[in-house]
């Protein structure tokens, strides 16, 4: 996921593809520690546009958003 598309989102749609992505977290690593996951930079994945998106909703909140 791009910064341009976060930011093209509305906050209730970040919010909800947030939630999504935390919880597909969840369970991918529940999948690594059953030994049954097969895409492990998948998880490295998922961080990274947690990150993403929280970034770019403290951006907007404190105005300094692009």
């Amino acid at each position: 996921m791009k910064p341009d598309e976060v930011r093209k989102m509305t906050m209730d749609q970040r919010i909800a593809k947030l939630e999504e992505l935390r919880l597909e977290l969840v369970k991918l690593r529940l999948q690594a520690k059953m030994g049954l996951l097969k895409d492990t930079a998948r998880i490295r994945n998922i961080r990274k546009d947690i990150a993403r998106i929280l970034t770019i909703i403290n951006q907007e909140r404190k105005g300094t958003a692009k």
